[in-house]
């Protein structure tokens, strides 16, 4: 049974249609129906809510499991999941973006049928109708990045398979949760799936893509302090393919010579490679501060990719 699990601290606007998405489509064989050899399982972790994320999630219906804790945590409410889940593949899905059953399920098709494979994600669809024109810029851009491209993170969703669940349940509990998920595997053990796709909401003004960008600086920062400060061979991740190796090589940062190689591919992109630069320098800038004081907790919310 392919397993789902959805950390959510107060998002009763946005997890209705994620859920609508994944209870939407039956299996398309009926004896799999019957048998519940297909049957999702899911699990929604409220955790810390103040708003009516629980009851949205408890209206779908018995498919949908709540459980509720009072730490407003998304590693722990990843944890909490991890101990009602019922089996592998599992998916470890943002409450905020939209993906389907079929989705899931060439996910759990793509773990199944290589054992190498490890980790997948689908992928991406960033609709920008309704952004500012500077947000849109960055993100044409952002689309672009080789990192962006093929790394996990940035999607809202990764499934793991049981060997892969080891992998980053030994990751400290980092914020940016899906980075260093990432970088746990070598080229060889994950996969973005293309035939899967995810719909992730971009923010819809500049300063709160400014603001997502500030969270990211900081995040990625955490993860490169806990590359520094891990010995080879330590807890974390185990040896061999995507082993010590993978969180301490690996890189998601953007250099100088991507968008050099993206301008000269695709000169038109000159006014986004402008936005997205003066972007990175104000998440650096807003940044700061918590990366000197080793602030890693503070959570940064856009609100307006929760509209509508």
């Amino acid at each position: 049974m392919t397993s789902i699990v959805i950390p959510a601290h107060n998002e009763g606007r946005v997890i209705g249609r994620l859920l609508d998405a994944l209870l939407a489509e039956a299996p398309a064989d009926p004896s799999a129906r019957a048998s519940g050899a297909e049957e999702t399982d899911i699990v929604v972790v409220c955790n810390g809510c103040t708003d009516d994320t629980a009851r949205v999630a408890g209206a779908r219906g018995p498919r949908v499991r709540v459980v509720e804790i009072p730490t407003p945590s998304k590693h722990t409410a990843l944890r909490v999941g991890d101990e009602h889940a019922r089996g592998f593949p599992r998916l470890y899905v943002d409450a905020d973006v939209v993906v389907g059953a079929a989705d899931v399920r060439e996910l759990a098709a793509a773990l199944a049928g290589s054992p190498d494979l490890l980790a997948a994600a689908p992928g991406r669809e960033v609709p920008l109708t309704g952004c500012a024109w500077p947000v849109r810029a960055y993100y044409r851009v952002w689309q672009r990045l080789p990192a962006v491209r093929e790394g996990l993170f940035g999607r809202g969703v990764i499934a793991v398979s049981e060997p892969g669940h080891a992998r980053i349940a030994a990751l400290p509990p980092l914020m940016a949760d899906d980075l260093a998920a990432s970088l746990a595997f070598g080229p060889g053990e994950r996969r973005v799936v293309e035939s899967a796709r995810v719909v992730v909401h971009p923010p819809r003004t500049w300063s709160d893509l400014v603001k997502r960008r500030i969270r990211a600086a900081s995040s990625s920062a955490e993860v490169e302090h806990y590359q520094a400060s891990r010995p080879v061979g330590g807890p974390g991740v185990p040896d061999g393919p995507g082993g010590p190796e993978s969180l301490s090589v690996p890189s998601a940062r953007t250099s100088t010579a991507d968008l050099r190689a993206l301008l000269r591919a695709q000169p038109r992109l000159l006014p986004g490679v402008v936005v997205f630069v003066v972007a990175a320098l104000a998440a650096r800038r807003g940044s700061r501060k918590a990366i000197r004081n080793r602030d890693f907790s503070t959570w940064l919310r856009d609100e307006s990719s929760r509209q509508g």
